[in-house]
């Protein structure tokens, strides 16, 4: 019996492991490469960043909540940075989602 529970709680840490990551703080920018608006609740996009500070698993993808409050902008501004190539950067809150992405709450530009 215990281990069996020691088994549970050994698997639970595992998968609430992938929620949470390192750190927030500003990607470097670059030009998207991808921008994928899904049927899910959450739209994806990767950027070939240099460095990630959340610390997610995987360190070119990012995701936000269609729900968030601002994501709409977010969204267009992605879209403007695929389709003029202007370079962006995203603001990483900190916490990753079960693919490993990370979750953004800022996306800044420059021309």
């Amino acid at each position: 019996m215990e281990k069996k529970r020691s088994f549970i709680i050994a698997l639970s840490g595992f998968f609430f492991s992938a929620v949470v990551g390192a750190e927030s703080g500003w990607t470097d920018y670059v030009n998207v490469a991808e921008l994928v608006p899904t049927a899910r609740h959450y739209y994806e996009f990767r950027l070939p960043v240099k460095e990630n500070p959340a610390g997610c698993r995987e360190k070119a993808w990012f995701y936000q909540d269609y729900s968030s409050s601002g994501s709409e902008m977010m969204f267009k501004t992605l879209l403007e940075g695929v389709t003029s190539r202007i370079r962006l950067r995203v603001y990483v809150t900190g916490k990753c989602n079960m693919n490993g992405y990370s979750e953004i709450s800022s996306v800044s530009i420059v021309p």
